[in-house]
Protein backbone atom coordinates (compact mmCIF):
# COMPACT_ATOMS: atom_id res chain seq x y z
CA UNK A 1 0.00 0.00 0.00
CA UNK A 2 1.36 3.20 -1.20
CA UNK A 3 2.00 5.68 1.84
CA UNK A 4 0.83 8.81 -0.05
CA UNK A 5 -2.22 8.56 1.22
CA UNK A 6 -0.78 10.53 3.99
CA UNK A 7 -1.12 13.22 1.35
CA UNK A 8 -4.74 13.34 0.51
CA UNK A 9 -6.83 12.48 3.44
CA UNK A 10 -7.95 14.84 6.05
CA UNK A 11 -6.08 14.52 8.79
CA UNK A 12 -7.76 14.10 12.58
CA UNK A 13 -8.53 17.64 14.14
CA UNK A 14 -5.86 19.05 16.70
CA UNK A 15 -7.25 19.55 19.97
CA UNK A 16 -6.40 23.30 19.85
CA UNK A 17 -4.31 25.58 17.59
CA UNK A 18 -2.42 28.19 18.86
CA UNK A 19 -0.50 31.06 18.26
CA UNK A 20 2.79 31.53 18.62
CA UNK A 21 3.92 34.50 17.19
CA UNK A 22 1.98 37.57 15.04
CA UNK A 23 1.85 36.42 11.53
CA UNK A 24 -0.55 33.99 9.59
CA UNK A 25 1.77 30.88 9.96
CA UNK A 26 3.33 31.43 13.41
CA UNK A 27 0.84 28.92 14.66
CA UNK A 28 1.35 25.35 15.61
CA UNK A 29 -1.22 22.36 16.71
CA UNK A 30 -1.59 21.08 20.11
CA UNK A 31 -3.17 17.27 20.83
CA UNK A 32 -2.89 16.08 23.73
CA UNK A 33 -3.05 12.23 24.74
CA UNK A 34 -5.64 10.97 27.99
CA UNK A 35 -5.00 11.29 31.12
CA UNK A 36 -3.58 13.70 33.77
CA UNK A 37 -0.13 14.19 32.88
CA UNK A 38 2.47 15.91 32.89
CA UNK A 39 2.94 14.59 29.60
CA UNK A 40 5.66 13.49 26.86
CA UNK A 41 5.95 16.02 24.14
CA UNK A 42 6.60 15.32 20.58
CA UNK A 43 7.73 18.76 18.64
CA UNK A 44 6.91 18.01 14.67
CA UNK A 45 7.75 19.95 11.70
CA UNK A 46 6.35 19.01 8.86
CA UNK A 47 8.26 19.14 5.31
CA UNK A 48 7.70 19.92 2.08
CA UNK A 49 11.12 21.43 0.94
CA UNK A 50 10.21 24.96 2.55
CA UNK A 51 7.90 25.86 0.11
CA UNK A 52 4.33 27.39 1.05
CA UNK A 53 2.27 24.88 -1.07
CA UNK A 54 3.17 22.44 1.56
CA UNK A 55 1.85 22.79 5.25
CA UNK A 56 1.79 20.43 8.44
CA UNK A 57 -1.13 19.04 7.64
CA UNK A 58 -0.45 15.75 6.06
CA UNK A 59 1.55 15.19 9.39
CA UNK A 60 -1.26 15.20 11.54
CA UNK A 61 -1.67 11.67 10.66
CA UNK A 62 1.56 11.24 12.40
CA UNK A 63 0.74 13.34 15.44
CA UNK A 64 -2.61 12.14 15.90
CA UNK A 65 -0.76 8.74 16.26
CA UNK A 66 2.11 10.36 18.43
CA UNK A 67 -0.77 11.48 20.75
CA UNK A 68 -2.72 7.73 20.58
CA UNK A 69 0.56 6.63 21.97
CA UNK A 70 0.86 8.46 25.09
CA UNK A 71 3.20 11.71 23.29
CA UNK A 72 1.07 14.77 23.36
CA UNK A 73 2.70 16.86 20.18
CA UNK A 74 2.99 20.42 19.49
CA UNK A 75 3.46 20.46 15.27
CA UNK A 76 4.68 23.93 13.97
CA UNK A 77 3.49 25.90 10.76
CA UNK A 78 6.34 28.38 9.84
CA UNK A 79 6.75 30.85 6.98
CA UNK A 80 8.36 29.01 3.66
CA UNK A 81 9.53 29.71 0.37
CA UNK A 82 6.61 32.22 -1.10
CA UNK A 83 5.64 34.18 1.94
CA UNK A 84 7.18 37.29 3.12
CA UNK A 85 10.04 36.42 5.15
CA UNK A 86 10.22 32.77 4.48
CA UNK A 87 13.38 30.77 3.49
CA UNK A 88 16.90 32.05 5.42
CA UNK A 89 16.45 33.46 7.91
CA UNK A 90 12.89 33.53 8.43
CA UNK A 91 12.09 30.19 8.46
CA UNK A 92 14.42 29.71 11.40
CA UNK A 93 13.38 32.34 13.49
CA UNK A 94 9.52 30.83 13.22
CA UNK A 95 10.34 27.22 14.19
CA UNK A 96 12.65 28.35 17.07
CA UNK A 97 9.84 30.98 18.35
CA UNK A 98 7.20 27.83 17.91
CA UNK A 99 9.27 25.23 19.52
CA UNK A 100 10.43 27.45 22.79
CA UNK A 101 6.59 28.95 22.96
CA UNK A 102 6.22 25.47 24.22
CA UNK A 103 7.35 26.84 27.71
CA UNK A 104 4.30 29.05 27.91
CA UNK A 105 1.85 26.15 27.15
CA UNK A 106 3.55 23.60 29.63
CA UNK A 107 1.27 24.50 32.86
CA UNK A 108 -2.11 24.90 31.11
CA UNK A 109 -1.75 21.31 29.14
CA UNK A 110 0.06 19.43 31.55
CA UNK A 111 3.10 18.98 29.74
CA UNK A 112 6.72 17.66 30.75
CA UNK A 113 9.46 19.84 29.65
CA UNK A 114 11.43 17.25 30.89
CA UNK A 115 10.77 14.93 28.49
CA UNK A 116 10.86 16.44 25.29
CA UNK A 117 12.01 14.64 21.92
CA UNK A 118 12.11 17.05 18.19
CA UNK A 119 11.21 14.98 15.14
CA UNK A 120 10.57 16.56 11.27
CA UNK A 121 9.82 15.11 8.21
CA UNK A 122 12.59 16.23 5.26
CA UNK A 123 13.04 19.63 4.71
CA UNK A 124 11.48 19.75 8.71
CA UNK A 125 14.16 16.88 9.32
CA UNK A 126 16.55 19.14 8.45
CA UNK A 127 14.77 22.14 11.19
CA UNK A 128 14.39 19.33 13.48
CA UNK A 129 17.78 18.57 13.73
CA UNK A 130 19.03 22.15 13.00
CA UNK A 131 16.61 23.10 16.58
CA UNK A 132 18.47 20.35 18.24
CA UNK A 133 21.49 21.67 17.43
CA UNK A 134 20.96 25.38 18.24
CA UNK A 135 22.73 25.56 21.13
CA UNK A 136 25.78 25.53 19.14
CA UNK A 137 25.20 28.67 17.58
CA UNK A 138 27.29 31.69 17.70
CA UNK A 139 26.53 33.69 20.94
CA UNK A 140 24.79 36.75 19.64
CA UNK A 141 25.01 35.77 16.01
CA UNK A 142 22.08 35.76 13.59
CA UNK A 143 20.27 33.06 14.52
CA UNK A 144 20.79 32.67 18.21
CA UNK A 145 17.77 33.04 21.10
CA UNK A 146 18.78 32.74 24.30
CA UNK A 147 18.44 29.86 26.33
CA UNK A 148 16.49 27.86 23.47
CA UNK A 149 14.85 24.81 24.33
CA UNK A 150 16.93 21.91 24.76
CA UNK A 151 14.92 18.40 23.91
CA UNK A 152 16.24 14.91 24.88
CA UNK A 153 17.24 14.46 21.41
CA UNK A 154 16.24 14.46 17.64
CA UNK A 155 14.41 11.96 15.77
CA UNK A 156 14.99 12.95 12.01
CA UNK A 157 12.58 11.05 9.16
CA UNK A 158 14.25 11.35 5.84
CA UNK A 159 16.33 14.41 6.97
CA UNK A 160 17.67 17.06 4.49
CA UNK A 161 20.62 17.04 7.14
CA UNK A 162 23.22 18.35 4.82
CA UNK A 163 22.22 21.70 3.09
CA UNK A 164 25.93 21.97 0.39
CA UNK A 165 24.97 18.49 -0.37
CA UNK A 166 21.38 19.07 -1.03
CA UNK A 167 22.26 21.72 -2.84
CA UNK A 168 24.99 19.65 -5.08
CA UNK A 169 22.49 16.96 -5.49
CA UNK A 170 20.30 19.63 -6.85
CA UNK A 171 17.56 18.32 -4.65
CA UNK A 172 13.66 19.12 -6.35
CA UNK A 173 15.13 21.37 -8.82
CA UNK A 174 17.50 22.93 -6.33
CA UNK A 175 15.49 24.24 -3.92
CA UNK A 176 18.16 24.79 -1.60
CA UNK A 177 19.32 28.22 -2.88
CA UNK A 178 15.71 29.12 -3.36
CA UNK A 179 16.04 28.64 0.64
CA UNK A 180 18.95 30.22 1.20
CA UNK A 181 18.96 33.19 -0.63
CA UNK A 182 22.13 31.61 -2.81
CA UNK A 183 24.95 28.93 -3.39
CA UNK A 184 26.93 27.67 -0.74
CA UNK A 185 29.95 29.33 -2.50
CA UNK A 186 28.44 32.74 -2.46
CA UNK A 187 26.91 32.48 1.24
CA UNK A 188 29.58 29.96 3.10
CA UNK A 189 28.71 32.35 6.59
CA UNK A 190 24.77 31.24 6.24
CA UNK A 191 25.36 27.73 5.25
CA UNK A 192 27.35 27.06 8.14
CA UNK A 193 24.67 28.92 10.45
CA UNK A 194 21.73 26.64 8.60
CA UNK A 195 23.22 23.44 7.86
CA UNK A 196 22.72 20.63 10.70
CA UNK A 197 26.19 19.22 9.39
CA UNK A 198 27.97 22.55 10.04
CA UNK A 199 26.79 22.63 13.84
CA UNK A 200 28.04 18.98 14.53
CA UNK A 201 28.57 17.08 17.11
CA UNK A 202 25.02 18.48 17.92
CA UNK A 203 25.89 17.14 21.98
CA UNK A 204 22.51 15.43 22.36
CA UNK A 205 21.12 11.93 21.37
CA UNK A 206 19.81 11.64 17.86
CA UNK A 207 17.99 8.52 15.60
CA UNK A 208 18.32 9.49 11.60
CA UNK A 209 15.38 7.48 9.93
CA UNK A 210 15.41 6.99 6.41
CA UNK A 211 14.02 4.40 3.63
CA UNK A 212 16.78 2.97 1.23
CA UNK A 213 14.61 3.40 -1.56
CA UNK A 214 13.88 6.84 -0.94
CA UNK A 215 14.25 8.91 -4.16
CA UNK A 216 13.66 12.19 -3.13
CA UNK A 217 16.47 12.47 -0.41
CA UNK A 218 19.00 9.85 -0.70
CA UNK A 219 19.51 7.73 1.81
CA UNK A 220 23.59 8.15 2.25
CA UNK A 221 22.90 11.53 3.25
CA UNK A 222 21.51 10.28 6.59
CA UNK A 223 24.37 7.73 6.56
CA UNK A 224 27.21 10.20 6.22
CA UNK A 225 25.64 12.49 8.80
CA UNK A 226 25.54 9.33 11.65
CA UNK A 227 29.39 8.61 10.42
CA UNK A 228 30.57 12.30 11.09
CA UNK A 229 28.33 13.15 13.87
CA UNK A 230 29.73 9.62 15.51
CA UNK A 231 33.43 10.32 14.47
CA UNK A 232 32.99 13.82 16.25
CA UNK A 233 31.96 12.23 19.44
CA UNK A 234 28.26 12.53 19.30
CA UNK A 235 25.31 9.50 19.88
CA UNK A 236 23.84 9.07 16.42
CA UNK A 237 22.42 6.55 14.88
CA UNK A 238 21.25 5.62 11.78
CA UNK A 239 17.75 3.19 11.06
CA UNK A 240 18.00 2.47 7.25
CA UNK A 241 14.38 0.79 6.72
CA UNK A 242 14.73 -1.44 3.26
CA UNK A 243 12.25 -1.30 0.94
CA UNK A 244 10.70 2.07 2.17
CA UNK A 245 10.62 5.30 0.44
CA UNK A 246 10.39 8.98 1.42
CA UNK A 247 6.60 8.76 3.27
CA UNK A 248 6.61 5.28 5.19
CA UNK A 249 7.97 7.10 8.06
CA UNK A 250 5.48 9.70 8.57
CA UNK A 251 2.86 6.46 7.80
CA UNK A 252 1.14 5.23 10.78
CA UNK A 253 -0.66 2.01 8.24
CA UNK A 254 2.73 1.65 7.63
CA UNK A 255 5.18 -1.69 9.08
CA UNK A 256 8.21 0.81 9.73
CA UNK A 257 5.95 3.20 11.84
CA UNK A 258 6.56 1.13 14.92
CA UNK A 259 10.22 1.85 14.45
CA UNK A 260 9.64 5.74 14.16
CA UNK A 261 7.30 5.46 17.24
CA UNK A 262 10.36 3.24 19.26
CA UNK A 263 12.56 5.45 18.15
CA UNK A 264 11.27 7.92 20.02
CA UNK A 265 10.01 6.66 22.98
CA UNK A 266 13.92 5.38 23.52
CA UNK A 267 15.14 8.86 23.43
CA UNK A 268 12.32 10.02 26.27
Amino acid sequence: MSSLWVLDEPSPAPDARIAYGPGPHHFGELRLPSGPGPHPVVVVVHGGFWRAKYDLTYMGHACAALTASGFATWSLEYRRIGHEGGGFPGTFEDVSLGADHLRALAGAHSLDLSRVVFTGHSAGGHLALWLGARHRLPARGALCRGNPLRPRGVVALAAVSHLPRAFELRLSDCVVESFMGGTPEALAASYSLASPSALQPLGLPQVLIHGVEDDTVPVAMSEDFCARGRSLGDAVSTVSLAGAGHFEVVDPRSREWPRVVEAIRSLM
